[in-house]
């Protein structure tokens, strides 16, 4: 090898181990740079997603993601300790939120939360009476989208309801 390059490559400095985690289950967080911090450190969050099972590439493309979004939603596929990746985030300065499994919305309670008849609630949200009544019933169960849905209208029913209601844009 090339004496210049050697020397080159050995201003660098050692090559860090990406060390990963052995065991774990895939969650889901939500990372944000709060606007008014300064630019967090880039790569200490990275390393932490890379033990967590990302690739190298991917960790860095989502701190990317973040910092040009403001937010980014990942996935992570060895966790054992959710809190543990939410204090390694914030020690970078990164606001880490974890979601939870996807769990399925009680229709019927939320219906009942927001005053409505089936038949309003349909109308209301562009779902069929029908679904409604078999989700109460338990004859069916929401699919993701559905479940998905469900939670939207469950956090901001006005907004829905006025997203819905809006004529769209041609």
């Amino acid at each position: 090898m090339d004496s210049s390059l050697m020397e080159r490559l050995a201003r660098l400095g050692p090559i860090r181990a990406a060390p990963r985690a052995s065991s774990g289950s895939p969650a889901v967080f939500v990372l944000r740079h709060p606007v008014t911090d300064p630019i967090p450190r880039t790569i200490d969050p990275t390393m932490l997603l890379v033990y967590h099972g990302m690739t190298m590439l991917r960790g860095k493309r989502a701190i990317e993601a973040m910092l040009d979004d403001g937010r980014v939603t990942v996935e992570l596929p060895l966790v054992e300790n959710p809190d543990a990746v939410i204090r390694g985030m914030a020690q970078a300065g990164i606001e880490a939120v974890h979601l939870p499994p996807d769990t399925t919305v009680d229709v019927r309670a939320l219906r009942d939360r927001l005053r409505l008849t089936r038949e309003q609630f349909a109308l209301r949200y562009g779902l069929e009476v029908e679904t409604l009544r078999n989700w109460e019933t338990g004859k069916r169960e929401p699919d993701t989208t559905a479940r998905s849905y469900l939670r939207v209208i469950a956090n901001a029913p006005d907004l829905v309801a006025d997203a819905h209601q809006a004529a769209p844009s041609a």
